[in-house]
């Protein structure tokens, strides 16, 4: 088997995965499909060849799979978190990577742990795990980190209400080289203006239409 194959069951595998994670948190479901989605768009973007399409797809859609392991009461909180909640939410993304564990005999897989490991690491530093500072940052995780980004703002939130376009681009633009790779900022908006995530380019997306007819 070629290190650089998708297995034919990995779309099962996803659609099972996030099954359980919309019996818990239906929101988290679809933020994940919507990453996913973002993500492997921003990639056709980047010119990425299919198989770093599909790396980019099931990195954002495992992005966040880790917080079905968090309590109701951190999870679905109406309110913004306190500094202990938010030490423990920080923990997501490595519940995430503890779920797929199984998934990581085959190669696929594990090319997937560095996005969804590293999509709160910070361009300049700041972030989380570690602290990886520019394009020490995994790319995968740089571009997840992006669409991760732009959804959570343009969605309702427990705490607040969806961000307008206007106010996400400014947001991108402002924190551009201290939040986000601002060449992958850059790339997204010009794809945002050419229709990338426009509705009708995402509705034959063959890997999220298999995860919502199972839902």
């Amino acid at each position: 088997m070629s290190i650089n194959e998708i297995p034919i069951w990995a779309a099962d595998a996803a659609a099972a995965i996030l099954q359980t994670v919309l019996k818990k948190d239906p929101f988290t479901f679809h933020h994940c499909c919507r990453v996913g989605l973002a993500a492997r768009q921003l990639g056709k973007a980047m010119n990425l060849p299919e198989f770093e399409l599909a790396i980019l797809e099931y990195s954002g859609l495992f992005h966040d799979i880790g917080k079905i392991g968090l309590s109701d009461s951190i999870l679905l909180k109406p309110g913004r978190l306190d500094e202990n909640e938010h030490a423990i939410m920080k923990n997501h993304a490595e519940m995430s990577i503890q779920i797929i564990r199984p998934l990581t005999k085959h190669a696929f897989f594990r090319f997937l742990v560095p996005g969804i490991r590293y999509h709160h690491e910070r361009f300049d530093g700041k972030g989380y795990p570690i602290g990886l500072m520019g394009e020490k940052i995994p790319l995968i995780a740089r571009a997840v980190a992006v669409v991760d980004s732009v959804d959570a703002m343009m969605n309702t939130r427990p705490y607040r209400q969806a961000l307008n376009w206007d106010y996400v681009q400014k947001e991108l633009i402002d924190y551009s080289g201290t939040q986000f790779d601002p060449n992958l900022v850059r790339i997204y908006l010009d794809a945002a203006k050419n229709g990338f995530f426009e509705k009708e380019a995402l509705k034959d997306d063959v890997v999220i239409q298999h995860i919502l007819r199972a839902a």
